[in-house]
């Protein structure tokens, strides 16, 4: 890469980890270097944009010292706390900066030079919006081949197919039932026990403890080889190689991110999304992914088997707008 291709590209990256690898996951897209620029916030980020406007209302004194010039050519943030710090940069550049703004800016979008928002939030039209299925990640072909060979060896004992389980839990609007937790793991537990397989199951901090101890419960007694992450463990997380190395991907429908990372794996992906689990945002991500053939339903006649599908990479299709913004061949 020469000097002429190469950009200065700053990613604001805030305390919500999903925000974080959308917009790091764009970045890391464009194959240029960028500067990770990490964003604090005091109770006054809890006001709304049309307040905060372009300004550095909100943030942290920590987080004011690290915005200095040179101004970057390009910024690329996630979620609505870090759409006025992107306004105030580009304020201070002059308007020499362009911002890539991942999910709505809660205001100012004409300001903006690219939203990109996932398709099933059903956003208005504009110029500037570009919409994709899903939400940016950071699961690429090239990082799953790495994470293959790297957790290869710790799951050497597994028979083939393996069958990964990636639990999510309970939201702020939605409940994660001990029902829905025993009927995912049964499903997968008889799908590897029907071909002689395994599982690689993980679960998430919204699990939730009941849930936790009756998954741990069904898997020990299933006479089923597996490998269980507990999200409070340790250990080395293994998430990435289970995407890597599972012939079939089971996910749970309560997360967007979970959804569209398990979507980029090369095995089978089947959402289970019980009644009460998804909502109606969700339930349409999901739509999206089937008609896509990213994804299955995971039905109660659904037989669990391997197929193909594309990789889901959300963050390419905005790495090639912010590429024009830039005026990159």
């Amino acid at each position: 890469m020469s000097d002429e291709d190469t950009h200065l590209i700053w990613v604001l990256a805030d305390d919500r980890a999903g925000n974080v690898n959308q917009a790091v996951g764009v970045a890391e897209a464009l194959a240029q270097p960028f500067k990770r620029i990490d964003i604090g916030y005091t109770a006054f980020a809890k006001l709304p944009n049309f307040l905060r406007r372009a300004t550095l209302i909100g943030l942290d004194e920590a987080s004011r010292a690290r915005l200095v010039a040179p101004w970057p050519d390009l910024v690329i943030a996630a979620g609505r706390r870090t759409a006025p710090v992107a306004g105030w940069i580009k304020k201070q550049s002059r308007g020499h900066t362009r911002i890539c703004q991942i999910m709505r800016p809660d205001g100012g979008e004409g300001s903006f030079d690219l939203i990109a928002v996932p398709a099933h939030d059903r956003s208005a039209v504009r110029e500037n919006v570009v919409e994709i299925p899903g939400a940016p990640h950071r699961v690429t072909e090239t990082r799953l081949l790495i994470e293959a060979d790297n957790w290869r060896p710790h799951f050497k004992g597994l028979p083939s197919p393996r069958f990964a389980v990636v639990i999510g839990g309970s939201t702020k609007k939605t409940t994660f039932t001990a029902t829905m937790a025993k009927e995912v793991i049964t499903r997968a537990t008889n799908a590897a026990q029907s071909v002689d397989g395994s599982l690689l199951v993980t679960t998430s901090r919204r699990t939730g403890a009941e849930c936790e101890e009756l998954i741990a419960s069904c898997l020990a007694s299933s006479g089923v080889a597996y490998h269980l992450h507990d999200w409070k463990s340790q250990e080395e997380n293994p998430y990435f190689g289970y995407l890597a190395l599972a012939d079939v991907v089971i996910v749970t429908s309560d997360s967007v991110s979970m959804c569209c990372e398990a979507a980029a794996s090369p095995g089978g992906v089947y959402i289970y999304a019980p009644d009460g689990l998804a909502n109606e945002r969700h339930q349409r991500l999901h739509q999206t992914l089937f008609e896509g053939g990213y994804a299955r339903p995971l039905l109660p006649d659904t037989e669990l088997v391997p197929f193909k599908h594309p990789s889901l990479q959300p963050a390419r299709m905005v790495a090639q707008r912010c590429l024009e913004l830039l005026g990159a061949p």
